[in-house]
């Protein structure tokens, strides 16, 4: 084993999904793994990652998730600039368990390899310029969990939590004041998830599947959710159409 495997993970990809509304390319690709400007899409997380300093990185699987493993392998390396290189620790729900997770059942999963402070993000999202900062105790301040919202996209104009002080909130629905996205990129710190916001134990050994909404709206009503506001590009890259808007642009 390459010493890199031996740190903690400082960072989890999200792989899992089945990608229902990219359908038909999915049916065959994972969608982290469709091609945007000669590398797969979550590989320009991957790219970020490894510009910002970090070495080891889980990924977990489900959907096709052997395409994930075959193609990135245990040591990543950029095909555009190889000087930009990680190591993968891949967390397999389906081989283990028989199907996904979940965002907080694999989060729970991948625990036991993450270090102390770790980020969280999914690859079908498109963030090219993101700071994936390798010193993210310093920005986590005294909150457990900091996430970064995006002005509301068109798919989701009603947004996802509010956004005061650097305060995370759950305004409901019907509130007044305004919602923001949350872009799926979080920072953690790994008592996040422990009661009473989260009941699985570390490595969630029996495969439990649990969602990371709950999670997050409990963390809130502690006070133990900071977040800011990120206004540079970022696609949800949910469909075949933004995909292709975003191929007519990068290639």
């Amino acid at each position: 084993m390459n010493s890199w495997n031996e740190e903690p993970a400082t960072a989890l990809v999200l792989a899992a999904g089945r990608g229902e509304r990219m359908r038909p390319l999915t049916d065959a690709t994972p969608k982290p793994m469709l091609l945007l400007g000669g590398r797969p899409l979550m590989a320009w997380h991957l790219r970020r990652l490894a510009q910002a300093g970090h070495r080891h990185v889980v990924v977990n699987t489900a959907w096709l998730e052997e395409r994930v493993v075959e193609g990135l392998g245990p040591f990543w390396t950029d095909p555009v600039d190889t000087s930009l290189k990680l190591a993968i620790t891949y967390s397999k729900e389906v081989e283990d368990f028989g199907g996904a997770l979940e965002t907080a059942g694999g989060i729970a999963r991948a625990l036991p390899c993450l270090a102390e402070v770790f980020w969280v993000l999914a690859g079908d999202v498109f963030a090219p310029d993101f700071d994936f900062s390798i010193q993210g105790a310093n920005l986590l301040g005294s909150s457990r969990a900091r996430l970064w919202l995006v002005p509301n996209p068109a798919h989701n104009a009603k947004g996802d939590f509010g956004l005061e002080d650097e305060r995370v909130l759950n305004w409901p629905a019907d509130d007044p004041r305004l919602r923001l996205t949350f872009s799926t990129i979080a920072l953690y710190h790994r008592s996040f998830f422990s009661p009473p916001v989260c009941d699985l134990p570390a490595g969630n050994v029996t495969g439990v599947k649990a969602a990371l909404a709950p999670c997050l709206r409990r963390g809130m009503d502690l006070g133990w959710v900071s977040g800011q506001l990120y206004p540079h590009t970022w696609v949800d890259v949910g469909t075949p159409q933004r995909l292709q808007e975003l191929r007519n642009i990068h290639g």
